[in-house]
């Protein structure tokens, strides 16, 4: 049976928690397979567009995280946020406006949130040297969102282009060549 949403942004908000926890204390300007971003930058990116979806729901302002802040903090308050709202019928159902798709929130976490903390978990994992094996139910509702969305995600500073696979490849190098990701 496949896992509710709430469930499936558990286990992948734990997984990306654990990788900003873990990353050695040098590991945040390593680069990251996002040309031009460091780890810092991937754990930034990741936050602000938890922050910036509860800010959509709530009609508040948001900002990215400063290179000050501790971001292991930072992105346990902002996944706490995207968790607690998910749990308020309410709220999970909420239709965030026209910048976000005009999707129920719930949606929008299904869509972006495990999606982006997924893929993006991966890129932390491989720029610091930590363990890179992603959550295959999340590897599957990700291809199943993506790949519909080929033309739209190659864009400047999202998805570059798609690197070939070989055929035996399992789906979660799939994913990341389809993304770009050279694995």
């Amino acid at each position: 049976m496949a896992s509710s949403v709430p469930e499936l942004y558990g286990r992948i908000a734990e997984r990306f928690g654990e990788l900003i926890r873990d990353c050695p204390r040098d590991g945040w300007e390593a680069a990251s397979p996002c040309p031009g971003w460091t780890a810092w930058d991937v754990v930034a990116h990741v936050v602000t567009n938890h922050r910036r979806a509860v800010a959509g729901l709530e009609g508040s302002d948001y900002s990215g995280p400063g290179r000050g802040e501790d971001l292991f903090r930072t992105w346990e308050a902002a996944s706490v946020e995207v968790k607690t709202a998910l749990r308020d019928p309410a709220k999970a159902h909420a239709r965030l406006g026209e910048e976000f798709g005009s999707i129920p929130f719930e949606e929008f976490v299904r869509r972006m949130a495990c999606a982006d903390t997924l893929i993006h978990g991966w890129d932390l994992a491989r720029a610091t040297g930590q363990d890179e094996v992603l959550d295959s139910e999340a590897v599957a509702v990700a291809t199943e969102i993506l790949l519909p969305e080929d033309g739209d995600i190659r864009m400047p500073r999202a998805f570059g282009a798609k690197v070939p696979s070989a055929v035996d490849a399992d789906a979660q190098t799939r994913l990341l060549n389809f993304l770009g990701r050279r694995v």
